[in-house]
């Protein structure tokens, strides 16, 4: 089994894909092809992919029995001791991935609930 995602990619690279995949989704292709169409289908992707990027799973022989291939992503997969993980890239400014606060629906209704409750100062 073999599923390939592609992202901002050519649209005559996905209807080259389509003559051995199914595309469902956008981008998206599952099929079961032999290893020889497989690694030659990964080799027209990263001809024709240009600036898009581009991640095949796919099955093998081993303890997880998948692997992965990628291209042009940020994400790279490593082997750690027979088992594929997938590498993310360190960010040095430590807020990527956070929410801002004060951004969320319970947050919004906090803040509605405190000033519903604040005390109103008098003048006298």
């Amino acid at each position: 089994m073999v599923v390939l995602v592609l992202t901002a990619c050519p649209a005559g690279l996905r209807g080259h894909l389509t003559r051995w995949f199914l595309e469902v989704s956008p981008g998206v292709f599952v099929g079961v092809v032999s290893a020889r169409v497989r690694d030659l289908a990964w080799q027209r992707v990263i001809e024709l992919c240009k600036d898009g990027r581009a991640i095949m799973i796919h099955t093998t022989r081993g303890e997880q029995r998948m692997a992965f291939k990628t291209h042009r992503h940020d994400w790279e997969p490593i082997d750690i001791d027979g088992i594929y993980l997938m590498l993310r890239p360190h960010t040095r400014d430590g807020t990527s991935g956070r929410a801002r606060p004060g951004w969320s629906k319970a947050s919004r209704y906090r803040r509605a609930h405190q000033a519903k409750h604040r005390q109103p100062e008098t003048d006298d």
